[in-house]
C-alpha cells in the first residue's frame, strides 16, 4: 500500500487476478507468475553459444517490454524520473526480483542487486547471468538519461559476488569510451 505522503499505489495493490480469464494484470500490462528456477534451468541446459544468443534475447526483449512499464511507472510518478527510479526501488521486491538500490551520478546510473531470483536460479557461473535486469536497465536508463543507453553488468551473484551490480550509460558515451 502507498505511504501517506506517496501518491503512487504499490505495485501489488494495483495487480488485479481474473480468475475468469486467468489473467493476472496491472493496467493494460499482463504479468504471468513463472519459477526462475524453470527460466534459468532453460538456458543452463543450452550450449554455451546458444546461450548467449538466447540471454541476449531475454535482454532486448526485456529492455522492449520493460521500457513500456518503465514508462508506465513514470507517469504514476507524474514524469520525474527520480520517483520512477524510487518506484522500481519499492516494485522490484514486489515481483521478486530481488531488492534493487540504484545510484545516480551524472551521466552514469548504477543499480545494485540484492537476491537476483535470476542468479539465484542459474546457480554457479563463469559469466553473468542477470540479463533481464540489464535489460530492465537499459530501459530506465534511456528514460533516465533521456537517449539510448548501454547496461552492463559488472558483477553477478552467480560468480560468487554478495550481489549483482551494474551500470548504465549514453550509448555514444559508452562507444567514445571503448574507442
Amino acid at each position: 500500500m502507498a505511504d501517506a505522503g506517496d501518491p503512487v499505489p504499490a505495485f501489488k495493490d494495483r495487480l488485479v487476478f481474473d480468475d475468469a480469464a486467468g489473467e493476472l494484470r496491472d493496467g493494460s500490462r499482463r504479468y504471468l507468475l513463472l519459477r526462475p528456477d524453470a527460466l534459468m534451468t532453460m538456458f543452463r541446459l543450452l550450449p554455451t553459444e546458444t546461450r548467449a544468443l538466447a540471454l541476449g534475447a531475454l535482454e532486448q526483449a526485456v529492455h522492449q517490454q520493460g521500457s513500456d512499464s518503465a514508462r508506465a511507472y513514470l507517469a504514476h510518478g507524474g514524469g520525474d524520473v527520480d520517483m520512477l527510479l524510487a518506484i522500481i526501488e519499492r516494485t522490484s521486491p514486489q515481483l521478486g526480483w530481488g531488492t534493487w538500490r540504484f545510484e545516480a551520478d551524472g551521466d552514469t546510473l548504477r543499480l545494485e542487486v540484492h537476491n537476483s531470483p535470476f542468479a539465484h536460479a542459474f546457480g554457479p557461473s563463469e559469466q553473468p547471468v542477470c540479463h533481464a535486469v540489464k535489460g530492465m536497465l537499459r530501459g530506465l536508463a534511456d528514460l533516465w538519461l533521456g537517449c539510448p543507453t548501454r547496461s552492463d553488468e559488472l558483477q553477478c551473484a552467480a560468480q560468487h559476488h554478495p550481489a549483482c551490480t551494474f551500470e548504465a550509460r549514453a550509448a555514444q558515451a559508452s562507444l567514445q569510451r571503448a574507442g
